[in-house]
C-alpha cells in the first residue's frame, strides 16, 4: 500500500505542476484551484508514504519520477524541446533511483 501512496503522491504532484504552468501566475481560477488541490493531495499521500519508508528514498523516487513525468508532459503537451543533454540527465536520474531501490541498504527490500 505504501508504494501506491507514493504513486498517488507523484501523480498528484505532476498534475499540480502541469496546472501551475497553465494557471499563468495564479491569474486563471480553474488551473489555480487544480494546482492547490493537487499539491495538497500530493503532500497528504507523501506524508502517508513517510510513515513506513525512509525520507531519502521517498524523496529520491518522488523527485526522479516527477522530473521525468513533468518533462515528458511538457514535451508532449507544451512543445518543450528536450535535447540530448536533457535526455541523458533524465536517464541518469532514473538510473540513480533504480540503484537506490535495488542496492541501497537504506531501502527495505
Amino acid at each position: 500500500m505504501t508504494y501506491l501512496y507514493l504513486a498517488l503522491a507523484i501523480v498528484a504532484e505532476v498534475a499540480a505542476t502541469t496546472f501551475l504552468k497553465l494557471s499563468d501566475g495564479f491569474s486563471k481560477p480553474l488551473p489555480s484551484i487544480v494546482t492547490v488541490l493537487g499539491y495538497a493531495i500530493a503532500f497528504y499521500f507523501l506524508s502517508l508514504t513517510l510513515r513506513s519508508l525512509p525520507t531519502g528514498l521517498v524523496y529520491a523516487v518522488w523527485s526522479g519520477v516527477g522530473v521525468v513525468l513533468i518533462a515528458t508532459i511538457a514535451w508532449v503537451f507544451q512543445s518543450q524541446k528536450l535535447d540530448t543533454a536533457a535526455l541523458c540527465g533524465m536517464g541518469l536520474i532514473v538510473s540513480g533511483v533504480v540503484v537506490i531501490n535495488l542496492f541501497s541498504s537504506s531501502t527495505p527490500h
